[in-house]
Parts: structure tokens; sequence; C-alpha cells
């Protein structure tokens, strides 16, 4: 599948909403702290794959504000399960020149996550193939209240105008104000829901649903789901003669 793509048409920020962990460890009989455990090999051919084809940003839903709602016991094992992931795989982020960054509310994370992940931040900041963006503890909806939040002081303090406020100034105050959107948002596991991931960002993005759980997903459903972006015309509101060259 590799061979087909072309090099000249790939997105530049790839969003991905891992799902079906649960399902797939359910499927073997197992808990579903397993599944996440067993999920680690996707985001390895995920992020690989994204920096051999030499995309720039790879965004990855990896704990959402609603799912602290699941049980204790899940919650407690991936927060344990994050800190090992990121200890182990910092100098492999380094070695394919891997830069790591995070979006959403990070102060609610157990510290032992919080510190792991600015050390993580901080080892590759200078990396520069590949930017590979954890959304934890995010959703799009608290992302675009918090962003208005800040830009009502700024007017209530007299330093801005309600008028000034237009699209660029209100994405500048979002979590993803230093990358581009994603033109391709994919979602495993066959459902057809955003589930309140990059609600603004996606405004444009081609998406893309495969039925493989994400445990199982590796490169060459990557390929397929870039090879389906390709075939597609992407119009943003126009028609397919103003398109033409």
């Amino acid at each position: 599948m590799k061979e087909i793509i072309d090099p000249n048409n790939l997105p530049q920020h790839i969003a991905v909403i891992m799902d079906g962990n649960g399902r797939w460890a359910k499927k073997k009989g197992a808990a579903r702290i397993f599944g996440h455990r067993n999920a680690i090999q996707a985001v390895r051919d995920v992020t690989e794959g994204c920096a051999e084809l030499g995309i720039g940003y790879l965004t990855l839903y990896a704990f959402s504000t609603e799912n602290w709602a699941r049980p204790k016991a899940e919650v407690d094992g991936l927060m344990e399960l994050l800190v090992q992931t990121i200890r182990k795989e910092t100098k492999t982020l380094i070695k394919n020149k891997v830069k790591l960054q995070t979006i959403g509310d990070a102060d609610r994370l157990p510290e032992s996550c919080q510190e792991n992940l600015r050390k993580a931040m901080e080892d590759t900041a200078d990396q520069e193939r590949l930017t590979l963006t954890l959304a934890l503890n995010y959703s799009g909806r608290w992302e675009i209240v918090e962003a208005a939040k800040k830009l009502a002081a700024l007017a209530a303090e007299g330093k801005i105008s309600p008028d000034q406020i237009d699209h660029d100034l209100f994405a500048s105050y979002l979590n993803t104000n230093n990358i581009p959107d994603p033109e391709l948002l994919i979602r495993t596991s066959g459902e057809m829901r955003i589930s309140n991931f990059l609600l603004w960002q996606i405004a444009y993005s081609e998406l893309y649903m495969t039925d493989v759980l994400w445990p199982d997903f590796r490169k060459k459903d990557l390929h397929e789901a870039i090879i389906a972006y390709q075939r597609r015309e992407r119009r943003f509101g126009k028609i397919s003669e103003q398109m033409k060259p």
C-alpha cells in the first residue's frame, strides 16, 4: 500500500481517535487494561509510519475529560501505563527525531504523569521530524470554553475590542495554536462519532472510519487511510470546477 501513496498529496497533520481497546480485550477474555497495554504497538506503528512518510504532525486522543467517569481501576491502570510508556519510549522518540507535546488540562493528571510528561517534552523539544501531540484530559468543548474565557477577560480589561475577535484570533487561544488543523481524522473500531475531539480544528478535515480495533491498527492501516484521503476531492465549500487548475 505504501508504494501507491502520492508523496505530493500527504496530509500535513493526522489526528486519531484511538478506539476499541476494551472490545479487543473482551474478545480475548481479558480485562480492559489488557487492551490498553496491547495498544502501545499501534501507537509505535502510527508514529513511525507518519515519520517515514514525512507527515509533520500527529495528534492522538489518549484520554478525554469524560474518561474520568470510567471504573477507577481502569483509570488508575491507564495513568500507570501512561507513566511507564513515556519513560520507556522517550529514547525512541529522540532516536526518531519526534517532538512530544500535549493538549488538554494536564493539571488534573497525577503528579507522576505530569513530571514524566514534562521531562519527556523537555528531552524531545529540539526534535523536528514529527510533532506528536497527546490529547490528555482533553475535550473540544472544554478547549473552546477556555479560549472564550481568556478572550472575554481581555475584552473586560479593555485590552481588546470584541470586534477584534475573528477566526484567527480565536484559534490563537486554543491549545493547538502552534500546530495546523488536521486534514485527516482517523477513528478506529467502526464507531461513527467525533467524541468531543478537536471540534474547532476538524471543520474541514476528511473523516476516515475503520472497523479495525486500535490494538490491531498497523502501518498498513495508516497507509489505507491516507490512500482513501488522497482519493477524495477537498473543496472547502467550492464546487469541483473551481478546484481545477
